[in-house]
């Protein structure tokens, strides 16, 4: 009998995860494993009930039937599936862990190492991604980070996934109700015999199925109900309060003027108070008050008082439920006595089911972006210590919530076989898209740019570009967009540092002296592009002497509407000669102005300083 557990999984599972056939996308993120982790075998495994899919694999010469017939238990992916944990062996044959229960699979296989991280959707291990070989191996600190992270971008795509399906299908649901509404006006107009009251009923509730399964955030939910009800029932107020830890607490309303001193408790209250939000919420029914006298009567001096305030005299309190559950009310109140009749009542209680069902898909998409930007944030590592240098960084997200971009900056040391063992790698770069998939390429992305750098040591950022792109064009990975990848080192001359980089297509970098005005590093190659083929690329060098300040930064901050991107780059200049000699932090900030408070696009800095003495 299945543990509740993995009844919650499966779902989960059947929300998120491809079906148990080659996926595209799956297959990628296998072969990037078996890249990353040079190893023949690479898995993407789903657990499904008590046995386990492969949607994704490389190298298992067995195929998806591998798994056939083979229970969770007797295979390290299913360990791994069990625990919600990474699991690393070296060699099974001599691992203490399995002698009492050996791994049936992975035996029959041939496999001897194994590194496998958990896939997770909204808490729950949904599946493995894992890199195996036939002989015993020592896995690197370095390899399994990567690997962690290839985790992390293929457990990103799991959760795009299932909130697609989860938009997907509050979006079938509005079609759904829009298509009864429209039934429901053609029945009227076949009647020919109701009166116009009935005619604005269905008037109204088709223009609220329209436009109310096009609202993306709990904003738009808002503006639209009020346009809705505005004209037929003319109310003063017209607020949402959704229940959050046993309250009614009203949503944020930047369209209304501010609840006065003394009348936040007519929108926000207790779950067991005697108040009318509380009664709609309690007894799932709609809940009136026709004048000040009854609700006072009903619910006492201090509610009527409180929406005195807010010029309430007359309410209606709909419920707003969701899969059988209440999360909410919907009221409408109205500054002078108002009897809700039943055809009003019904119009009500219609568009409160309609309302009920943005919000859920307005609340499923804000978590969505959510979670994009805490992955985007997460791989937005903090800078390493560089002796000689002062670094300093700032991302600002774009004004629109529902953007999600592939900004990024990264600064990391080179490995210790460079000439210079203080040397420090920095880089700044923009994946094409504002949406999960862009984030997950910049993720990808990033990291595969530091494998390259690391494994061309001696050669400079020009030979790792290329081996980004050359991956990216064995691996089938879709990259767009353009970086910026430079080398820092001590120069020869006491306290200069020399300044290597390669530009591809990226806004150049501003580099302000001491007594001399900013000046652009001009100097690029192509752009980043599936298929295109940029010809050499080449490094170019500057030296920065103590007091020089280098800007790396992303097209946001120079791209915007109403100048032209010279003259917004020439204005970021002249800032930043300005500034030169303030704290980074602070220099960042004033960089960042010249955007204005909304920029319509993420933004990226890095600045690095050479300090005197």
């Amino acid at each position: 009998m299945r543990t509740e557990r993995m009844e919650m999984r499966d779902s989960a599972t059947r929300r998120a995860g491809p079906a148990p056939v080659p996926d595209v996308g799956m297959e990628r993120f296998a072969r990037l494993a078996a890249s990353v982790m040079d190893v023949p075998v690479a898995l993407v495994v789903l657990a499904e009930a008590d046995r386990l899919a492969l949607p994704g694999l490389v190298g298992l010469k067995e195929g998806r039937n591998a798994l056939h017939g083979l229970p969770l238990s007797r295979s390290l992916c299913g360990r791994v599936t069990a625990t919600g944990q990474p699991l690393i062996v070296t060699d099974v044959r001599d691992d203490a862990r399995f002698a009492a229960q050996p791994p049936v699979a992975e035996r029959r296989w041939g496999l001897v190492s194994y590194a496998g991280m958990p896939l997770t959707v909204s808490g729950r291990v949904l599946g493995v991604l894992c890199a195996a070989g036939p002989s015993a191996r020592a896995w690197t600190d370095a390899q399994l980070a990567d690997l962690a992270d290839l985790a992390a971008a293929c457990s990103a795509e799991l959760r795009s996934r299932a909130a697609a399906r989860s938009a997907l299908m509050a979006q079938q649901h509005a079609e759904r109700d829009h298509r009864v509404a429209e039934r429901a006006r053609a029945a009227a107009e076949q009647a020919g015999v109701r009166a116009q009251a009935g005619w604005d009923a269905a008037e109204l509730l088709l223009r609220a199925s329209q436009e109310l399964a096009g609202a993306a955030t709990l904003d738009d939910v808002q503006h639209l109900l009020r346009n809705l009800v505005g004209d037929p029932l003319k109310p003063v107020r017209t607020s949402l309060s959704l229940i959050q830890d046993g309250r009614l607490r009203p949503m944020p309303d930047t369209e209304t003027e501010p609840v006065p001193p003394g009348g936040g408790p007519a929108l926000s209250c207790a779950l067991d108070e005697n108040h009318p939000l509380a009664h709609a919420a309690r007894e799932r029914r709609l809940v009136s008050a026709a004048d000040p006298g009854e609700l006072a009567h009903a619910y006492g001096e201090d509610v009527a008082g409180a929406f005195a305030l807010l010029d309430v005299r007359a309410l209606v309190c709909v419920p707003l439920t969701h899969a059988g559950e209440v999360h909410g009310v919907l009221l409408i109140g109205w500054g002078e006595p108002h009897h809700a009749g039943p055809s009003e009542r019904a119009v009500l209680t219609a568009i409160a089911g309609y309302v009920s069902q943005a919000v859920q898909r307005a609340s499923v998409l804000d978590e969505r972006v959510s979670v994009a930007r805490q992955l985007q944030s997460a791989m937005l590592t903090d800078l390493p210590a560089a002796p000689g240098l002062d670094l300093a960084a700032l991302y600002l997200a774009a004004a629109a919530d529902d953007l999600v971009g592939g900004d990024w900056y990264d600064a990391f040391p080179l490995p210790g076989q460079t000439p210079a063992p203080s040397a420090l790698t920095v880089a700044v770069g923009d994946i094409t898209g504002h949406d999960m998939q862009a984030a997950a390429v910049m993720g990808q992305t990033r990291a595969m740019l530091r494998q390259a750098v690391l494994d061309h040591p001696g050669l400079g950022p020009a030979a790792a570009v290329t081996a980004l792109q050359r991956a990216c064009g064995v691996l089938s990975l879709n990259m767009s967009g353009t970086l910026l990848l430079g080398h820092l080192a001590p120069a020869a001359r006491s306290g200069n540092w020399s300044f290597t980089w390669t530009n591809a297509g990226h806004p150049p970098p501003l580099l302000a002296r001491p007594g001399a005005p900013a000046e652009c590093l001009e100097e690029h190659g192509v752009l980043l592009f599936p298929g295109l083929d940029p010809g050499p690329r080449h490094d170019h060098q500057r030296f920065l002497e103590p007091g020089s300040v280098l800007l790396l930064y992303t097209d946001g901050l120079v791209d915007r509407p109403g100048t032209t991107i010279d003259e917004a780059t020439a204005e970021v200049a002249a800032v930043l000669a300005a500034s030169r000699d303030r704290p980074l932090p602070d220099l960042l900030n004033a960089v960042a102005a010249v955007a204005g408070d909304h920029p319509d696009d993420d933004i990226a800095l890095l600045a690095i300083r050479v300090p005197h003495g």
